[in-house]
């Protein structure tokens, strides 16, 4: 067996959403001075490698507490869109039995530079609409969003959420999996009414 972290680092420096706020991560104890080591966290639920709750954008919708564990694991497909702009229906004929879909458009390379919020491959709402006919569990991408930044109506989250979907932004490394079967995890905070929470995102292979 095999694991693949697809997962990017917490760290103050990291990028996040414009609006928001970088992690705050303060050395509370050490080993030196008090026995142990602990550190204290300032996050928002939506920082770095996370997960979408339909909760997050649907008033009513299920929160990460409410769905059930094995929501966050499944048989994974990486689709290469590193060459296109928008992502159409046409991109996703051969989805086999996936049910996690996650899209690389390559934004990964650009981690922590100020191109890594812009221009970025996203899916057109026909392709969105399409997804959530597919009975899948999720959808994931190596960028910071489903929309474009700076996007007021958020087209394709909406519709992925109504479908019931959860999104994972902010992956990294899908490269490594194009053309490859694996299985796809996902685990979040189990935080009461979450609405989104970081994740360590892996790929499992045989």
């Amino acid at each position: 067996m095999r694991v693949i972290d697809l997962t990017h680092a917490l760290t103050p420096s990291m990028p996040v959403y414009p609006g928001a706020e970088p992690p705050v991560i303060r050395q509370a104890a050490t080993v030196e001075r008090d026995g142990f080591a602990e550190k204290w966290f300032g996050i928002y639920s939506h920082t770095g490698t996370h997960i979408d709750a339909p909760a997050h954008m649907l008033p009513g919708a299920p929160t990460l507490d409410q769905l059930g564990i094995d929501r966050f694991v499944g048989r994974g497909r990486v689709v290469d869109v590193s060459a296109r702009g928008e992502i159409g229906v046409a991109a996703l004929a051969d989805l086999g039995d996936a049910e996690f879909i996650l899209f690389h458009t390559g934004w990964d390379r650009l981690w922590g530079q100020e191109g890594y919020y812009s221009g970025f491959p996203v899916l057109s709402l026909e392709a969105a609409q399409w997804l959530g006919q597919r009975g899948l569990k999720g959808v994931g991408f190596d960028a910071i969003s489903a929309d474009p930044v700076g996007s007021e109506g958020f087209e394709n989250h909406l519709a992925l959420f109504r479908a019931g979907l959860i999104l994972i932004e902010n992956l990294t490394g899908l490269e490594q999996l194009t053309g490859k079967p694996f299985l796809f995890s996902c685990l979040p905070l189990k935080v009461e009414a979450g609405d989104g929470s970081p994740v360590r995102a892996v790929a499992i292979l045989d």
